[in-house]
């Protein structure tokens, strides 16, 4: 089992800048990827990022592509989300999600966040 405890989050202007965490614990040692989706009200859950659990091989969604980037911490097996530029459409609850096989589909992942707001205004 793993837990995912989501940090950050909250309401900005257009073009500020918010950072997400997400702390994991528990049985770390058996995954492969790390992501974040976010679901606006009213709208699916839509990916944003996702990484290899050793940190590399990052891809993006066209949407936040050279805005977001994810990163994570091996030390302290956290993960995070630098969101720059932020738009009135980043607008949603955003989700960390772990599992063993990184990708664009929820359906890759078996853990998950509780999901923290972002609220941009334009």
């Amino acid at each position: 089992q793993v837990q995912l405890v989501e940090s950050g989050g909250g309401s900005v202007q257009a073009g500020g800048s918010l950072r997400l965490s997400c702390a994991a614990s528990g049985q770390t040692s058996n995954l492969y990827a790390m992501a974040w989706f976010r679901q606006a009200p009213g709208q699916d859950r839509e990916f944003v990022a996702a990484m290899a659990w050793s940190g590399t091989s990052a891809i993006y969604a066209d949407s936040v592509k050279g805005r977001f980037t994810i990163s994570r911490d091996n030390a302290k097996d956290t993960m995070s989300l630098q969101m720059n530029t932020l738009k009135p459409e980043d607008t949603a609850v955003y989700y960390c999600a772990v599992g063993r096989v990184r990708g664009t589909s929820h359906t890759n992942y078996n853990y998950w966040g509780q999901g923290t707001q972002v609220t941009v205004s334009s």
